[in-house]
C-alpha cells in the first residue's frame, strides 16, 4: 500500500458510525472489551470486527491485561483528527445559519 492508500484506509475506517463512537469512547484511555460490550449493543463478533478494522488501520492498539484485552487509541493524533473534523463541521453549521 502506498501513502494515499493508507490515508484513505484510515479515513474510511474512522467514517463508520460505530467505529467513530468507539474512537470517542476511548478518548479518556484504555478500556477492556467487556466495557466496550456494555457500551455498544452489538454482538461480540460484530464488535470484534469493528475493533479489528480500527486496529488494522492504525487507529487502535490492544494490550493483554491478564485474561482481558484492553483497547486504546494508537496515540493522541487520532483524537486530534476527530476533534479537528468536529470543529470544522461546527464551523460549517454556524456559517450555514448566517
Amino acid at each position: 500500500m502506498n501513502f494515499d492508500d493508507l490515508t484513505i484506509n484510515l479515513l474510511k475506517a474512522m467514517a463508520h458510525p460505530v467505529r467513530y463512537n468507539i474512537i470517542k469512547f476511548l478518548y479518556d484511555g484504555p478500556k477492556c472489551v467487556c466495557k466496550l460490550n456494555e457500551e455498544f449493543d452489538f454482538s461480540q463478533a460484530n464488535l470484534s470486527q469493528h475493533l479489528r478494522i480500527l486496529k488494522d488501520a492504525g487507529i487502535l492498539k490492544s494490550e493483554k491485561v491478564g485474561l482481558e484485552t484492553h483497547y486504546s487509541l494508537y496515540n493522541e493524533d487520532i483524537k486530534n483528527i476527530v476533534i479537528s473534523v468536529e470543529a470544522y463541521v461546527q464551523n460549517l453549521l454556524e456559517n450555514a445559519k448566517k
